[in-house]
C-alpha cells in the first residue's frame, strides 16, 4: 500500500541522512549546552549584560538551566541514535526548549545562542521530515 503523500526519493534520502546525523548533532548541542552552563556557573566574569534585560536571572541560574537541558538533550540524542520511537518526540520537545533557552540567553552570548538555535532548527527538521521503518 502506498502512502497518500508521495515524497520525492531525493528529499526522503536527504532527510534520512540528516536524521542519522541529527543524533550526533544533538549530542554536540548537548555537550555545548553543558559546557556553556558550566562556564556560566563557574565564572560570572565573561557574561556581561545590560541592567534593563527583561528576563533577569543570574548567570548561575542560566548556567544550571543549560546544564539540565544539556543532560536531557544528551539522553534524547542517545535514544535517537538507537532508533527509539520516543526519542523523536523527545528530540522535538527538547530542541524547542533549547531554542527558547538560547533565545533568552541572547544578551549574554549572542552569536553562540544564534548558532545553537540554528542547529536546533536543523535537528527538528531532520527528525520531523524522516519516516523511519518502524512507523
Amino acid at each position: 500500500m502506498r502512502n497518500t503523500i508521495d515524497v520525492h526519493p531525493a528529499r526522503r534520502d536527504l532527510a534520512a541522512g540528516v536524521s542519522l546525523g541529527a543524533g550526533a548533532l544533538l549530542l554536540m548541542i548537548a555537550a555545548a549546552s553543558i559546557l556553556q552552563g558550566i562556564s556560566a556557573v563557574a565564572d560570572r566574569a565573561p557574561y556581561i549584560v545590560g541592567a534593563d534585560y527583561v528576563y533577569d536571572l543570574t548567570t548561575t541560574g542560566w548556567g544550571w538551566i543549560h546544564i539540565a537541558l544539556g543532560l536531557l538533550l544528551a539522553g534524547a540524542a542517545l535514544g535517537l541514535l538507537r532508533g527509539r520511537a520516543w526519542a523523536r518526540e523527545a528530540t522535538v520537545t527538547l530542541a524547542s526548549l533549547s531554542m527558547l533557552a538560547n533565545f533568552l540567553w541572547l544578551p549574554y552570548e549572542t552569536a553562540w545562542a544564534v548558532l545553537i538555535i540554528a542547529l536546533n532548527v536543523v535537528v527538528i527538521w531532520a527528525v520531523t521530515s524522516w519516516k523511519p521503518a518502524y512507523e
